[in-house]
């Protein structure tokens, strides 16, 4: 039986933004009837269609009384927008972090499971299958677990200037922390009891209560440990930007990276390449993910997700809530930096 298309207005038009927009406009099962952006839109040829369909703001980007709001705008915006839209009778996808608090993202969700609105948050590695394949490899291992995780940029000229807006409002270890405290937390599956964080400011270029580096640690119920660190810059090296290591009784799994990987490449940050496995006592194995999605399909796979999701009428409570979960961790941790003590979760 066919389906009319779900109208979708894309809000913000950057780096991810475009990526959705690209997803909604190769999907038959979507028509975007607007956008909005801070600036005029400069959109790659493919969707320079849609620049004609610019809007002002969200208010009035919600009078075309859309099926579906697509947040990509930067994080202070997230929760207001959400709400805004769901209210509205909107069902909303929105970039990660889901909020800059706590208190913000649990009012996200709560809008939601109010008004029947799908809420889907964008956690790209969960529409992945490699790291559905590490998170399972890896799971065998423990409990308890040792997890190292990083994901260092070394970003310059326009690719700095962007980093340098996101960290207004939200740091490295916030931003794409969420993604990292999420798998820990899926390969665990045990509730997370304390994290310690640290930064440093590495560039004068921004604000003195900033920091484009840092680092978190995290201890589990069930006696998992974790790190992650992140790092943002023209200062940053590049040599170990990419670490996804997993120990356990066990063994360990890893993931491991081309050679030639380079941390400023935005396919770099989900890629995969190889999986190596290191059981104890026993030869380690090596599962090659040659053939796996790249960004753009991955987006393309998560507004597949939110389709189905409203089509179906899922239950999403544990998505959000699971989002809602990983976000407490990255925040206690920047709370942390700046407290200078370990906080309880």
């Amino acid at each position: 039986m066919s389906r009319t298309p779900l109208s979708v207005v894309v809000i913000g038009v950057g780096q991810m933004g475009t990526s959705h927009l690209l997803a909604y406009h190769h999907n038959p099962m979507y028509k975007v009837i607007g956008i909005v952006s801070r600036s005029t839109p400069q959109l790659p040829t493919e969707l320079k269609e849609y620049e004609s369909l610019a809007l002002p703001n969200l208010n009035a980007a919600l009078s075309l009384k859309p099926d579906v709001v697509s947040i990509n705008t930067h994080s202070d915006s997230h929760a207001e927008y959400a709400v805004a839209s769901m209210e509205a009778g909107a069902h909303v996808f929105v970039e990660k972090p889901l909020a800059t608090s706590v208190a913000d993202a649990k009012r996200v969700v709560d809008t939601a499971k109010r008004t029947g609105k799908k809420l889907v948050i964008g956690y790209i590695l969960r529409h992945h299958p490699s790291w559905v394949e590490f998170i399972r490899q890896a799971r065998q291992l423990g409990p308890p677990f040792v997890m190292r995780m990083n994901l260092n940029q070394r970003s310059e000229g326009n690719a700095w200037n962007i980093h340098k807006r996101i960290m207004e409002t939200t740091s490295p270890v916030v931003d794409c922390g969420v993604h990292y405290i999420d798998v820990m937390l899926q390969i665990t599956d045990s509730r997370p009891v304390q994290v310690r964080g640290m930064g440093v400011r590495l560039s004068d270029e921004i604000d003195k209560d900033q920091v484009n580096y840092g680092h978190l640690q995290i201890t589990f119920e069930d006696a998992s440990v974790g790190w992650y660190e992140a790092g943002w810059g023209p200062m940053i090296s590049t040599t170990a930007f990419f670490i996804k290591d997993v120990m356990g009784p066990k063994g360990a799994v890893s993931i491991v990276m081309d050679s030639n990987a380079d941390s400023s490449d935005v396919n770099a940050h989900t890629k995969t390449a190889n999986i190596r496995v290191a059981p104890v006592n026993e030869k380690a194995t090596v599962i090659s993910m040659k053939g796996e999605p790249g960004h753009e399909e991955l987006c393309a796979r998560e507004q597949e997700y939110l389709l189905e999701s409203i089509l179906e009428d899922r239950d999403l409570s544990k998505h959000m809530d699971d989002a809602v979960q990983s976000l407490a961790v990255v925040l206690a941790a920047d709370k942390s930096m700046k407290e200078n003590r370990a906080i309880d979760l």
